[in-house]
């Protein structure tokens, strides 16, 4: 099994994390019926925010904190979500990449739980 290499190597994992996200239906409604998003406008951005991120592209300008609070205003994003999130995440790098890149981009997954977490909760206070 490969490393994650290129954006066509992000484009892969993306589609197929979000197929199973949109399977899950634990989770799906978040993307199906609060933020309604449309895969095809949606997986060229992620590719390039986990380009920005694992490769050192560049390229991603959004606030990916503000559009994550946004969401938890319309609809609460808790830590059962974040935990589904991963999960689905992490499964998708291992059934398809192993190395350096692919245990970073796991951290890195982590680390943007944990931190939209921490947003959220001083958001609350």
């Amino acid at each position: 099994m490969n490393d994650i290499q290129n954006q066509e190597d992000l484009y892969l994992l993306v589609n197929e994390f979000y197929k199973k996200l949109l399977s899950d239906d634990s989770i799906s409604y978040i993307f199906t019926d609060v933020v309604k998003i449309h895969l095809e406008e949606h997986l060229p951005i992620l590719v390039t925010f986990w380009s920005q991120a694992i490769l050192g592209t560049g390229g991603y300008v959004k606030n990916l904190t503000q559009i994550h609070l946004d969401i938890d205003n319309i609809e609460p994003l808790t830590p059962e979500l974040f935990k589904i999130w991963l999960n689905h995440f992490f499964a998708t790098v291992d059934e398809n990449f192993m190395g350096e890149k692919a245990e970073k981009i796991k951290t890195q997954a982590l680390s943007i739980a944990t931190i939209m977490q921490i947003k959220i909760a001083q958001k609350i206070q």
